[in-house]
């Protein structure tokens, strides 16, 4: 296809509101070296772009200053070092900026193909989310066979994923959700016990769920007061991982419970990470995850989609917590 030199982005005008993101128009990039230019399909929508958006996450150095963390759609350029993809090529793509836009740069070894029978908008709900549950939840989390596993958010777009990868690889699965509806789709996709969270303390449920021993992992995405609880409920030699904090990331920590159980606080993030770390993840997800994608047996839930540009009732309804699952952008 003839490349335009311009093309259609959501930027965002200020700081603040979903109301701050507006279509406007830029000069589509070219890729460089090992990058490749995707004409995107569909984005995911992920909570660090609202966090961008209002000023609390700025992107790393060098990257787009435009929302978009994952990206799915076609190949319509390469760099002058790819070789192993080519012009036409159906990929998904982890990127560091630029998803809310018409065509995206990405770095080649952060692409991979479309699993079986995938389209688009089921391919732009991958990349962030096995990125972050597969280095949290296995490489970093060291969840084995025959553990217990507790994900707070376990209706998100991140909690879904991490329930099924989790059950599939062998670990019992609690979850936290708000509501009921949100409970049973972490029931369905095969948590053993799902926790209301808006009428029910995980806290006792668990250790009646575990007769006292309490779980080997939890991942936490909601910080603040959650990390005390977190600690009651880990069994000894337990580990904790935090990937975000909804609620405060900042806690007073009693660390005698964490020194007599010899737990593990750890925590992480993704976009700043380097290219080879990264690709380090790739390589473990096309080796582990992916062919469950192509069995089906793991399967990214998808809340809702958007246009480009509604972009901001897409931010809107992330922001009101109903959903489960992912939120897409089409274009």
């Amino acid at each position: 296809m003839k490349l335009p030199i311009q093309m259609k982005c959501v930027e965002v005008v200020k700081d603040g509101s979903s109301e701050a993101l507006k279509i406007t128009e830029r000069i589509t990039p070219k890729p460089k070296n090992n990058e490749v230019l995707i004409h995107v399909v569909a984005a995911g929508v992920n909570r660090a772009d609202i966090f961008q958006r209002i000023g609390k996450y700025s992107p790393p150095l060098g990257s787009s200053n435009l929302l978009g963390l994952e990206v799915a759609g076609t190949i319509v350029d390469v760099g002058p070092s790819v070789s192993k993809l080519r012009i036409g090529k159906s990929v998904c793509a982890l990127v560091t900026g630029g998803g809310y836009a018409q065509f995206c740069t990405a770095v080649d070894k952060l692409c991979m193909p479309f699993p079986k029978n995938y389209k688009a908008v089921q391919a732009a709900a991958l990349p962030e989310t096995l990125f972050t549950v597969w280095y949290n939840v296995f490489k970093c989390g060291h969840l084995k066979n025959g553990e217990s596993f507790l994900v707070h958010g376990g209706s998100s777009g991140i909690g879904t994923i991490a329930i099924q990868l989790a059950k599939v690889f062998g670990a019992t699965v609690y979850a936290t959700a708000g509501g009921v509806d949100k409970c049973q789709v972490c029931l369905d996709l095969g948590a053993t016990l799902a926790i209301n969270y808006k009428n029910e303390n995980f806290v006792d449920i668990i250790d009646i769920a575990t007769k006292g021993r309490g779980v080997d992992l939890i991942l936490d995405m909601i910080g603040g007061d959650y990390l005390n609880r977190n600690i009651k409920s880990l069994a000894v030699d337990g580990r904790h991982v935090s990937i975000a904090f909804l609620k405060s990331n900042k806690a007073e920590v009693n660390f005698l419970p964490v020194m007599l159980k010899h737990l593990t606080l750890t925590g992480s993030t993704l976009r700043s990470r380097t290219v080879d770390e990264k690709f380090s993840i790739v390589r473990a997800l096309r080796t582990k995850v992916w062919p469950l994608l192509d069995e089906g047996r793991i399967t990214p839930i998808i809340s809702a989609t958007f246009p480009l540009s509604q972009a901001a009732d897409a931010h809107k309804l992330m922001e009101s917590n109903t959903h489960i699952g992912k939120i897409i952008l089409t274009l």
